[in-house]
């Protein structure tokens, strides 16, 4: 249930030149019910006021550091403070971040990954269950409408039995996103261990593949078998890497993100094959969802129709062949959010069903993810356990 006004939202990181920080305000834009009234958009303090203006804000709400913005806004009244904050920084501070809105009183919107090791995650989500704030983490891929529909049929057994899941995440970018000048400076901040952590490219894609799988089926990953791969020279993180992987329900799967994958732009996907059926869906053409049968000829479902299920036909906005996407999806994330920071606002209880966002729990398990495909890799690509979330 709305209220009857729009949520103030901050925002920290994502000023000028940041291709998030602008994705992620339009889609919390898209439907009216969310305006950016303050933030900290940079760690250079001219830079984030540069911004500020860029968006039309008082400059008395444009903050040279988050820890100023926060304290700041908690000291507003209450009708005037931000509702919730957007962190759209750099991997190596969503923890600290975080942790300094929620103990500010302020609910948390957070891009993904949620932090730089488990034990920090594990940390927050002790910090969320202490605060008793909302917190979101936009694994935008959860906000397509074909997506939903894909969950749904796995939820209905649709498919039958779940036998098989294949999940591919190829990119081709950093075929030449290489080391600028041959002087070891990193041109991609998300080869930096010092700020991406110990994995790039299933840190960075590998884990919207892994978050993909458990959205639409359900299931947990038990055990991994990974191989990580550098094919540039001189990086030291991985920009390649394949798993093996044993769901939960003996489903098998394999688990693929390339970011060397030349002439693939962001080609995600997904199959998911079961003794009924099987499901295909292509984030590049993400408006169709694939069913498949040994004794029939394949059928394309597509957004918009009224054959699709309530979540799917919830989750958009224009009528069929008028196509959907990337922000609608962000957007989708958005304002599921802001359904629960407006019900916490108000007191009123969560609907028994739940709100469908990613959670803490989600980026644990994303953490958990990374964590366990590095161990393996190490290990020589043996089988490792993964860990309860």
């Amino acid at each position: 249930m709305k209220l009857n006004r729009k949520l103030r939202m901050g925002m920290v990181g994502g000023g000028r030149g940041a291709f998030i920080g602008a994705v992620h305000r339009m889609a919390a834009n898209l439907d009216g019910q969310i305006e950016l009234v303050a933030g900290c958009f940079s760690s250079d303090p001219k830079k984030s006021k540069l911004s500020g203006q860029d968006f039309f804000l008082d400059p008395k709400r444009v903050y040279a550091s988050y820890a100023e913005m926060a304290a700041a806004e908690a000291a507003l009244p209450e009708d005037e403070r931000i509702d919730f904050v957007s962190i759209v920084t750099r991997n190596n501070t969503h923890f600290a971040v975080a942790k300094t809105f929620l103990e500010a009183g302020i609910h948390v919107i957070c891009d993904k990954p949620l932090c730089f090791t488990v034990k920090e995650g594990r940390a927050l989500k002790k910090i969320i269950e202490k605060t008793g704030k909302v917190f979101a983490l936009t694994h935008n891929y959860t906000g397509y409408p074909m997506v939903k529909e894909a969950r749904d049929w796995v939820q209905q057994g649709k498919l039958g039995r779940l036998l098989k899941i294949v999940v591919e995440y190829p990119q081709g970018y950093a075929i030449t996103a290489i080391e600028e000048k041959g002087d070891g400076a990193i041109s991609n901040w998300r080869m930096d261990p010092s700020t991406a952590g110990v994995s790039n490219c299933m840190g960075d894609i590998g884990t919207h593949a892994h978050n993909l799988a458990r959205y639409i089926t359900g299931l947990e990953v038990e055990e991994i078998c990974a191989e990580l791969s550098t094919f540039i020279p001189g990086r030291p993180l991985d920009d390649d890497g394949n798993c093996l992987v044993r769901f939960s329900d003996g489903v098998k799967g394999i688990l693929f993100a390339s970011q060397i994958s030349n002439g693939d732009e962001n080609n995600l996907n997904i199959r998911v094959y079961g003794t009924k059926g099987g499901l295909e869906w292509h984030q590049e053409n993400p408006n169709e969802l694939i069913f498949k049968r040994a004794d029939a000829p394949p059928q394309v479902h597509r957004r918009g129709n009224g054959y699709l299920g309530a979540a799917a036909q919830g989750a958009t906005r224009t009528p069929f062949a008028h196509p959907e996407g990337f922000i609608e999806a962000f957007a989708n994330v958005y304002l599921a959010a802001s359904d629960a920071i407006a019900d916490a606002i108000k007191g009123r209880k969560p609907p028994k069903k739940g709100y469908d966002f990613p959670t803490v729990d989600d980026g644990i398990a994303g953490m958990l993810f990374i964590e366990t495909v590095v161990k393996s890799s190490q290990k020589g690509a043996r089988w490792t356990k993964f860990p309860k979330v």
